[in-house]
């Protein structure tokens, strides 16, 4: 690795090493009947380039045969990729790369960034909501980034009408499964999020988990400070959000099919979203 960590590019398709290392343990092989005439690394990259360019499945560009024909049809590619999403299989490439980071001491936990980002939904779908903040009607989701701008545990997503206070203490034990699933310790690290989170329900789940909360505390149009002892605050780690969390959400659309969500069904979107974060943590091996 050459570089500052935070400054690698996001790759948008992997090299044939970089998927057996990064993306074939995790996918099932057919044990019966004949060779698949093409092979996963390709329709791998053929979703990836779909996320990167944001066109509809039937606009994908799909390379011609000797015969002068598509190697493949777009709907095998997306019954491929609904497939390794019902399995579970991008749920664990996304594992996969946050403990590749930590194996490779490329995770700076000692203050954890989180944030809640809102997708607009202009063709509909489950798991929607109008947001009156926003004024568009989507989903959100709530993410969770380390110091130099690696995505470290699955998001939590809720309709765009939701508020995100609350999806916070649904966001803190997948934080937690992560960290004992790869072997971090999170014991002492400062979780630094938005004002929009500040409550007592809130703090007191980081505080239960062994971490400290720095959240700016929201007046909520008090005319007059609030009463009692003043929480803990450090103003220079909260700066910080700007140049990890909020990086992420821009990096994040760099794949144009991000943007908007097109899909029906949030699964998809969801799958999508997951692969967009696991490539930007696959940066660092480019």
């Amino acid at each position: 690795m050459t570089g500052n960590p935070c400054w690698q590019a996001i790759p948008t398709k992997l090299s044939l090493e970089q998927f057996e290392e990064f993306v074939l343990p995790h996918l099932s092989r057919g044990r019966r009947g004949p060779p698949p005439t093409l092979s996963s690394h390709k329709i791998f990259n053929y979703i990836l380039q779909l996320l990167y360019m944001g066109c509809q499945w039937k606009m994908l560009p799909i390379e011609r045969n000797t015969e002068g024909l598509p190697e493949i049809h777009y709907t095998r590619i997306y019954r491929a990729m609904r497939r390794w999403q019902a399995n579970g299989f991008i749920d664990k490439i996304f594992a996969s790369s946050a403990r590749k980071l930590h194996q490779d001491q490329l995770l700076d936990l000692t203050v954890i960034h989180g944030d809640g980002t809102t997708t607009a939904a202009k063709k509909g779908g489950d798991n929607l909501g109008y947001s009156g903040h926003k004024h568009l009607k989507g989903d959100k989701v709530i993410a969770f980034c380390d110091r130099h701008c690696n995505v470290i545990a699955p998001f939590v997503s809720a309709p765009g009408n939701r508020n995100e206070s609350p999806l916070l203490r649904d966001a803190l034990p997948k934080l937690s499964q992560m960290a004992s699933a790869i072997g971090l310790d999170l014991q002492g690290a400062t979780v630094s999020l938005d004002g929009v989170y500040d409550c007592r329900a809130n703090r007191k789940a980081i505080f239960n988990r062994g971490m400290i909360p720095n959240i700016p505390e929201n007046s909520r149009g008090r005319k007059k400070p609030k009463r009692g002892r003043k929480q803990r605050f450090n103003p220079a780690i909260f700066e910080e959000r700007f140049r990890t969390i909020e990086r992420v959400f821009a990096w994040e659309d760099k794949f144009r099919r991000l943007l908007l969500r097109f899909e029906q069904l949030s699964q998809v979107h969801y799958a999508l979203k997951t692969l967009a974060y696991t490539m930007i943590n696959l940066r660092h091996y480019g």
